[in-house]
């Protein structure tokens, strides 16, 4: 990827600095700060110490002659509107990758380092929409409340496509409003479902663990070993929802059914069983295809948190934080992409590590998109 691509594409993020004061061009900070990220490094210091011993890496590929200081980094860094760049970052992810899947997986993550002292609720949290099976951010919306969550994901759904898709959340967002606005978009739903929505969630519960409904429960049950542990999971649906009360209220809805999930290892065994409500009539199979599906989001967060130590970041401003998030991500996807197309694979830590030490391995990394 050259930088005529990158500057073309940056240049449409506003560079609030006064022009006759920028001696670094904003497309160059930001695939200096771009860099830092592919190779794992969050903090600025890091991140400058890095361009600095890459100097000659960054005129060579890059044409960028100077590194600019701490200073200008974080001043940049600071006031680019992180939302822009996190618009671009996203074109570039859906122009540059494969497209491929129907799973949309919608999750919130909160970035600890953020949350003010004494306000463990104050953190900022990032909703993202996550093309599971590309591994590609379709959009993102950052909050500062958990409870915001819902009308923030409701106004998501107004401009994401999701015509043919499935959209898979947590049991917030079990909502019918949501429900109503994924079906009026020609989509699908599956949601957790839990005590928010009391009746309901014990109707299922009392139908699905009757002895006396058996017949009326598809399943679907696969076993896997790994890791020194064996994992079993057991989707269980109901065929026909005649008997639920308040069904009509709920836009679309076409089945309701139950994963359960055992996991033994040689210290313990976990035993957890969740519920969920659907408008899709699929198979017990697909529905739980679908719900692990939903999981990959999760392992995307636990990634970012554990790879990329972004609960660690230090910044100050929230704009800091929006684009080295939505960076990070890009990165992720582009370790798995090069990952892929390995003979021996190796982990996403070690790949970091790679482009760390390696001109080589980082500009194929850039090559990549």
């Amino acid at each position: 990827m050259g930088k005529e691509y990158l500057t073309e594409k940056f240049s449409v993020i506003e560079d609030k600095r006064h022009k006759s004061y920028v001696e670094h061009e904003l497309p160059d900070i930001l695939i200096i700060i771009m860099s830092g990220v592919l190779c794992g490094l969050d903090g600025l210091g890091e991140i400058l110490t890095h361009a600095q011993n890459r100097a000659e890496f960054f005129e060579k590929n890059f044409g960028i002659k100077q590194i600019p200081s701490k200073p200008t980094l974080s001043r940049v860094l600071n006031m680019m509107d992180g939302d822009a760049v996190a618009k671009v970052i996203i074109e570039i992810m859906k122009e540059r990758a494969d497209i491929v899947g129907n799973i949309i997986a919608v999750d919130g993550k909160a970035i600890r380092s953020t949350t003010e002292p004494g306000k463990p609720h104050s953190a900022l949290q990032i909703l993202t929409a996550y093309l599971t099976e590309s591994s590609v951010v379709l959009g993102q919306n950052a909050i500062h409340d958990k409870t915001n969550e819902i009308p923030v994901f409701q106004a998501m759904l107004n401009f994401l496509d999701i015509k043919g898709k499935t959209i898979t959340a947590d049991a917030m967002h079990c909502q019918k409003e949501t429900c109503q606005r994924i079906i009026k978009g020609k989509g699908h739903y599956v949601f957790g479902l839990k005590e928010n929505h009391k009746t309901l969630f014990e109707d299922v519960v009392l139908f699905i663990n009757s002895d006396i409904n058996a017949e009326s429960i598809e399943q679907y049950r696969t076993t896997e070993k790994s890791h020194g542990r064996i994992e079993k999971r057991i989707c269980q649906k109901v065929k026909d929802i005649s008997w639920l009360y308040g069904r009509e209220e709920w836009s679309g809805l076409q089945s309701v059914f139950a994963v359960r999930r055992i996991i033994i290892s040689k210290n313990k065994t976990t035993d957890e069983t969740c519920y969920y409500i659907t408008s899709t009539d699929a198979t017990a199979e697909e529905l739980l295809r679908i719900v692990r599906e939903h999981w990959k989001i999760e392992s995307m967060h636990w990634i970012l948190d554990v790879v990329f130590s972004e609960d660690e970041c230090d910044l100050l401003s929230e704009n800091g934080h929006k684009t080295l998030n939505i960076l990070r991500k890009l990165a992720l996807l582009l370790h798995k992409q090069f990952i892929a197309k390995l003979t021996r694979k190796v982990s996403i830590k070690t790949n970091l590590l790679n482009c760390l030490m390696s001109d080589r391995f980082l500009l194929q990394l850039f090559d990549g998109l």
